[in-house]
């Protein structure tokens, strides 16, 4: 069998290290709000190159912690409006509506599968507050357009950046290119915590103060309440986890880019479409393997009979879910048609050269 993603084995190559650290933390007495996070937090800020970091519970709270905060600072209120992919996670969905704001869906470009940038003014109204990009599947979602449209309309950028970390353009890592990002550590992400975990990243204090106030019960003294807050920690062990593994994140990205090249010069099959290749491979750290064909399903059922993993990345639109009825009536053709024929193969940094012509082969005959 071809384990879509082996989690277990990833992290076998630090046993050593994450044992040592659990213990320090065991012994430490002390679980959250520790040293353990404040060290997570400054090397996270080193690597993405940024003056905050905040560590929070997991990364949906780190994005319904950005727009609260700039709800409380008065950036935005109720009904505002903020631009995201119509082709997102719901997660990004789900922290705009959280607090009370109004997604405005806009189409990806068929090449990246990221949001169509020549699609996104004529979405723009005087309730517009933000532009959500997501760094979907690893790739960098930026251009000098989007910086342009954000200039021009005085909007927020805000970075969901659950699946990209290690990316980066021109120079800039991914959760600094923006006013403020998200990031996931669910385990299966590229950085991956052993349990959940997000993080927060900005250069504006003020509103780093404010998420990590918010965070916290809205409270940044014991017992003084300033905002109606969330409880959305990292807890001590995590961080501890997450800083040995930080330290070998560029060389299992880069592990993830000679699989995705593997595939991209040995599958070969009229039937399917690769993912497009960036011209910098730095604008990639290839958290999925996205395929794409009008036979998902007869493929499906090969790839299953043959013992290989695979999972579709999303299957059901936003706005075909069931938690969103009041969109139902709303249409965005390109959204549904990647969404039935889309299929993430098997993609990571620890998987065979065996398990790999395995897929390649299976892909091929079909």
């Amino acid at each position: 069998m071809v384990k879509f993603l082996d989690i277990g084995k990833i992290n076998s190559q630090y046993t050593a290290e994450l044992k040592v650290a659990a213990e320090r933390v065991i012994n430490s007495g002390w679980y959250i709000l520790g040293n353990e996070v404040k060290n997570f937090e400054s090397e996270l800020c080193s690597y993405i190159d940024v003056s905050n970091s905040i560590g929070v519970a997991n990364g949906l709270d780190g994005l319904r912690l950005i727009l609260k905060a700039y709800v409380e600072m008065g950036v935005m209120s109720v009904g505002d409006e903020i631009i995201v992919p119509a082709n997102t996670f719901i997660a990004s969905v789900l922290a705009i509506t959280d607090n009370g704001l109004k997604p405005v869906f806009v189409e990806p470009d068929i090449e990246t599968f990221n949001l169509d940038f020549d699609k996104i003014e004529e979405k723009i109204t005087d309730r517009t507050k933000a532009i959500m990009v997501v760094h979907l599947y690893g790739r960098v979602c930026w251009s000098k357009k989007l910086e342009e449209i954000a200039s021009r309309f005085n909007l927020k950028i805000i970075e969901d950046n659950a699946q990209a970390i290690g990316a980066s353009c021109k120079g800039i890592k991914t959760g600094a290119l923006g006013d403020v990002a998200a990031f996931s550590f669910y385990p299966g992400k590229n950085l991956g915590a052993l349990g959940d975990a997000g993080a927060v990243t900005t250069n504006n204090n003020e509103l780093a103060n404010t998420i990590r106030t918010i965070a916290n019960y809205g409270s940044n003294k014991k017992y003084h309440h300033q905002f109606k807050g969330l409880n959305s920690r990292m807890d001590e062990i995590q961080a501890a986890f997450l800083s040995v593994k930080l330290k070998y994140l560029d060389k299992e990205n880069e592990a993830r880019r000679t699989v995705a090249k593997l595939y991209l010069k040995e599958i070969q099959n009229l039937n399917i479409t690769l993912p497009n290749m960036p011209k910098d491979d730095n604008e990639h750290v290839w958290h999925l393997f996205v395929i794409k064909t009008n036979k998902r399903e007869a493929l499906k059922l090969v790839l299953d009979k043959q013992g290989i993993d695979n999972l579709i990345h999303y299957p059901i639109p936003i706005h075909k879910q069931e938690a969103y009825s009041n969109f139902k009536s709303l249409s965005y053709p390109l959204t549904e048609k990647i969404s039935e024929e889309i299929l993430s193969i098997p993609l990571s940094s620890v998987v065979e050269i065996e398990e790999l012509n395995e897929v390649i082969e299976t892909v091929n005959c079909f």
